[in-house]
């Protein structure tokens, strides 16, 4: 990603009481504790994807092939699902990989989050899109004016700027079908974008809200509206919508050799590849991975996520653990 964000909007709007908090080595040491945890939560899954005053779908396990099998691309010739950052270079021999201080809110796995639409942008669109929501044509298109040809303003203000009159009722008209479109295109996909049918209409009319006012449509900043998340679904859509988008959901999981040779593990196996504070890391910071036969550690090809906070990327291990990919 050529730009930084500072942060999600209500995600972490709520930081854990003092007491709360503990070190990572703690929580590094506490992986069985992690899995009596998950079974517990398990025991609350029919309540797990019940977020209060938004979901309408219940959460279920990612399926079947990624996104970029499903187009018949190597991972080296997409731009999907890349942000452009790096993790640290792997350590020389006789060094330590230096293993950061990373927070992790004990309560992240029962934690209702406030988001906005600017999150579900995040965990849902970024990855492609980036920041900017111009996306890297001519791979990935900019959502930029499409979501502007939903504003009859902004199609009136183009005429006019063409030195062409339309009325109200005509703009009205297009913005209206332009806002169809761009609806079905969440629901069904496009030829090169995948369907997002996590997505409850709540969450997609907020994504909606703020993509209107990344394209700058007049009034849409009035239009923003908080939802609440449960942490299963927030898992849910950070593993289907970019996680999915370069792993298969189940596959043979890969040795040293064949990741140097381009394979990708599958999310099925990812719970057991990594403990919950080595795929946090990973996933925000970056971190060293073993490749060849002598498994040397590499820095590997896997870009992070570091607009994704800890506790977000918690809940896809979490999601991960809950409900395991299935074929």
């Amino acid at each position: 990603m050529k730009k930084q964000e500072c942060g999600s909007e209500g995600a972490l709007a709520s930081a854990p009481s003092k007491g709360r908090m503990k070190s990572w080595s703690i929580m590094s040491s506490s992986i069985t504790s992690m899995k009596a945890l998950m079974a517990i939560l398990a025991l609350l899954s029919p309540l797990a994807g019940q977020a209060v005053g938004n979901r309408e779908i219940p959460v279920t396990a990612v399926k079947g092939e990624s996104w970029i099998s499903h187009l018949h691309k190597r991972f080296s010739d997409t731009s999907m699902g890349k942000t452009y950052h790096s993790g640290p270079v792997a350590p020389m021999p006789g060094e330590k990989s230096s293993s950061g201080q990373e927070k992790l809110s004990l309560d992240f796995a029962a934690r209702t989050m406030v988001f906005h639409g600017a999150d579900i942008y995040r965990l849902n669109c970024r990855g492609c899109h980036e920041q900017s929501g111009n996306g890297t044509p001519p791979e990935i298109n900019s959502v930029i004016d499409p979501v502007r040809a939903t504003s009859a303003e902004v199609i009136m203000a183009r005429m006019k700027k063409a030195g062409m009159n339309m009325s109200r009722a005509n703009a009205t008209l297009l913005a209206k079908q332009s806002n169809t479109a761009l609806l079905d295109r969440f629901h069904k996909g496009g030829q090169d974008m995948p369907p997002f049918p996590q997505l409850s209409e709540p969450e997609i009319r907020a994504l909606l809200a703020y993509l209107r006012q990344l394209a700058g449509v007049p009034g849409a900043e009035k239009e923003q509206v908080a939802i609440s998340e449960s942490p299963s679904h927030v898992g849910e859509e950070i593993v289907k919508s970019t996680c999915h988008i370069c792993h298969n959901a189940v596959g043979p999981n890969p040795n040293p050799q064949e990741i140097l040779e381009g394979a990708i593990p599958p999310l099925s196996t990812l719970t057991s590849r990594t403990s919950l504070p080595e795929f946090v890391r990973k996933v925000t910071a970056g971190n060293p991975i073993s490749m060849g036969v002598t498994a040397m550690p590499f820095r590997g090809r896997m870009p992070v996520f570091d607009y994704l906070s800890e506790d977000e990327v918690a809940n896809a291990y979490l999601y991960l653990t809950l409900y395991p990919p299935q074929e």
